[in-house]
């Protein structure tokens, strides 16, 4: 591990110390669960949020087994298994996420959020894997899956105390997405290209958007809400991955496993 790698980890350590230090309590808005389509359909309620969460389930699952058969030939070497989490979070999230909007509140919100680190912490290890040291992605899986659940438990706890907390779960899930970049920027892949992971942040960036304005966008038509757009272009993301690594077809060597 080089210094520089040494001084991310640490940028890291400290901003969860300061996150904890500094910011207060972060409680779940009880408007989160207030959607805009909560039309239901075939008897189902909130029919279109639930059912946007299919490409998931198709995608996760397409994922896995992709990575199952032909890992050991599009990945660098003991990240296999970082792709098949990444992606079996994906899969699983299908199922979290339409359990939470058939009957949207904290407890099925959990569900939904967990499968969610699960992908955050494979995707975060592949990048760290293919950009910086592929020992160290290896090493980082266990401990962000750890850290992921950890962070769904605790805000749980802390909600069934009345003093709900989501700064782990925030850092959980926006922390990668910040340094994502700055790993892009400073580091040149092992293997691939980085333009996969630009795209697969450019439909993150989308999805955030249009579940910002989730009321907006149902009301302008009134055929579909920025919500299950937010699961569509999420999937998206994920589709992006996919496609680029089935379009890796040579061997892969142990490049950048320092």
């Amino acid at each position: 591990m080089t210094t520089r790698d040494i001084a991310v980890l640490a940028a890291i350590v400290l901003v969860v110390v300061a996150v904890f230090l500094f910011v207060a309590p972060i409680p779940q808005d009880p408007a989160y669960h207030d959607f805009a389509d909560s039309r239901t359909l075939l008897g189902v309620p909130n029919f279109w949020n639930v059912f946007s969460n299919l490409p998931f389930m198709v995608v996760g699952a397409w994922g896995v087994t992709y990575v199952m058969r032909h890992g050991h030939a599009v990945c660098l070497p003991g990240l296999e298994l970082a792709y098949v989490v990444f992606f079996s979070g994906v899969f699983l999230t299908a199922f979290g996420s339409a359990y939470y909007h058939l009957m949207p509140a904290n407890e099925p919100l959990a569900w939904d959020r967990l499968p969610m680190t699960i992908s955050f912490a494979g995707l975060f290890s592949i990048i760290v894997g293919e950009f910086v040291s592929a020992r160290l992605g290896r090493t980082l899986l266990v401990p962000l899956l750890l850290l992921g659940i950890v962070s769904v438990e605790y805000w749980i706890w802390t909600e069934s105390r009345g003093a709900g907390d989501l700064r782990l779960y925030a850092l959980v899930q926006f922390l990668p997405m910040l340094l994502i970049p700055f790993i892009l920027l400073l580091y040149k892949p092992s293997i691939g290209s980085s333009r996969v992971f630009w795209t697969m942040l450019g439909f993150y960036a989308l999805s955030k958007i249009v579940e910002y304005f989730d009321s907006a966008i149902f009301a302008a038509g009134g055929v579909i809400s920025g919500h299950s757009l937010k699961h569509l272009f999420a999937a998206a993301a994920t589709a992006a991955l996919l496609l680029a690594l089935m379009q890796r077809n040579a061997p892969v060597g142990a490049a950048n496993d320092d």
